[in-house]
């Protein structure tokens, strides 16, 4: 450690394996820059986009090979259901493995697949494609979201994880609006072609990002906190079975209520942008562009307005993080039944910004405490099991969704099955604040030898 005028301000951290130590500031928010995380937004957002193309040029989709409602809700369904498959391996690579080649890995096989959904010639093969595209789209959470927590410590990790979900959700209405304007102006197929050429320039920005000591960004957090642990912590590989290892995150009770929190309004959001172009088509009258244009503009405003200033309240008030998400959420879920019920464009529009605010800002804190409550050397698994269950219940939006469309005849009718659920959410998140504090000073001083015997 380094001896300066500034020694209980300033210490030398090893950061980064076999390099030379980093000179960090106690509080900095960011001490070793904001390029990762702007990597992994770019990664996050470049995903969504990819993956609702199809919900924005659904309609030009439907028409051309002529399948029902309940069958396009069931392409996003068994996408997302493939995901989950895998999601558990991926947290125990991403534990383990270098997790900055995975990502690119990833991102590149996106592209791949991205390619492959305008080849396709028919319903089922398109079905086919878009179940891979979903298999491997969830893959890069758990390596990136443990990757986020060893270079961000508690002052800047809801940022750096809103960062992360404003791309992520951005990337929805983005992808909405891309895939109606490409459907409408060069045809569906050559538009997914062409966003499969940024897939692959973020692959390659990723292998810029350095991958850093496992635990450093919690050594951190405690040294800020005035603790006397070292600033830096060294790689550990859980040498538990998977299944030990998952009964051991399953006891953390802040992390449970985020988990059902965050699937409950993960299921209301997978089933919201997939039919919002439908919606404004069917109920308002809108051309296809002007649908998705509508819609996604909508949800893109909230969605960075909520992480914004979600994240901002979320690093100030870092003690009551869980409450903050829970009563966010509840927020987004009033104003969501607003924008169900209102026949006008312009109120409904309003309404459904409203909810996005919401949601999002509810999101940016929940993840966070998410990283709060896990300690590092299981945080990639913690965050795969997360991933995992908010993947499920985004799984099952579209398809009821569709099925509810189906059988009333009126996505309006529909979109009020997700309520109730939101409502369910919002109260079990608000629950999670009474055991927060205690979890998280668990996950900093937890001792990877004895809890994983």
């Amino acid at each position: 450690m380094a001896i300066t005028e500034e020694s209980e301000q300033i210490k030398q951290v090893t950061a980064y394996p076999g390099r030379p130590p980093v000179a960090v500031r106690r509080g900095t928010a960011a001490p070793f820059g904001w390029w990762p995380a702007i990597c992994v937004a770019l990664v996050a957002a470049i995903d969504r986009i990819e993956y609702n193309l199809l919900a924005g040029a659904l309609p030009t989709i439907q028409e051309e090979f002529g399948f029902s409602d309940s069958q396009g809700g069931a392409i996003a369904t068994a996408g997302a259901l493939a995901a989950i498959v895998l999601l558990l391996p991926a947290g125990k690579l991403a534990d383990t493995g270098k997790r900055t080649w995975t990502i690119s890995a990833v991102v590149a096989v996106w592209a791949l697949l991205t390619v492959g959904t305008g080849l396709a010639g028919t319903y089922a093969t398109l079905f086919a494609v878009r179940v891979l595209l979903g298999a491997a789209g969830q893959l890069y959470n758990p390596p990136s979201s443990s990757l986020l927590g060893d270079l961000y410590p508690g002052p800047g990790r809801a940022r750096a994880y809103g960062y992360e979900r404003m791309a992520y959700f951005a990337g929805l209405p983005i992808g909405v609006i891309a895939g109606g304007a490409l459907a409408q102006t060069v045809g569906w197929r050559t538009g997914f072609f062409l966003v499969a050429v940024p897939g692959v320039i973020i692959a390659l920005l990723v292998l810029t990002v350095r991958e850093p000591v496992r635990g450093v960004g919690d050594g951190l957090s405690r040294w800020y906190s005035g603790g006397s642990s070292a600033p830096a912590a060294s790689v550990v590989e859980p040498a538990a079975p998977m299944r030990v290892q998952l009964a051991i995150l399953l006891r953390i009770r802040t992390l449970r209520s985020v988990i059902v929190g965050l699937s409950i309004l993960f299921f209301g959001l997978g089933g919201l942008f997939f039919w919002m172009p439908s919606f404004y088509t069917r109920e308002f009258g809108l051309a296809e562009a002007s649908a998705a244009a509508v819609g996604g503009g909508a949800g893109l405003v909230g969605i960075v307005g909520g992480i914004l200033a979600g994240s901002w309240l979320g690093d100030r008030l870092h003690e009551r993080r869980v409450a903050i998400g829970g009563w966010a959420l509840l927020f987004g879920t009033v104003f969501l039944a607003g924008a169900i019920s209102v026949p006008v464009l312009v109120p409904q529009a309003i309404c459904f910004t409203l909810a996005n605010v919401g949601f999002a800002a509810a999101i940016a804190n929940l993840t966070a405490a998410n990283a709060d409550v896990v300690a590092a050397h299981r945080r990639g698994l913690g965050f795969a099991v997360l991933q995992l269950l908010v993947t499920l219940g985004g799984a099952l939006g579209p398809w009821l969704i569709g099925l509810a469309s189906d059988a009333t005849g009126s996505l309006r009718w529909a979109y009020t099955v997700v309520l109730l659920p939101l409502v369910i959410g919002s109260l079990i998140v608000l629950d999670g604040q009474r055991t927060y504090q205690k979890d998280a000073a668990a996950a900093l001083g937890s001792d990877p030898v004895s809890d994983s015997a």
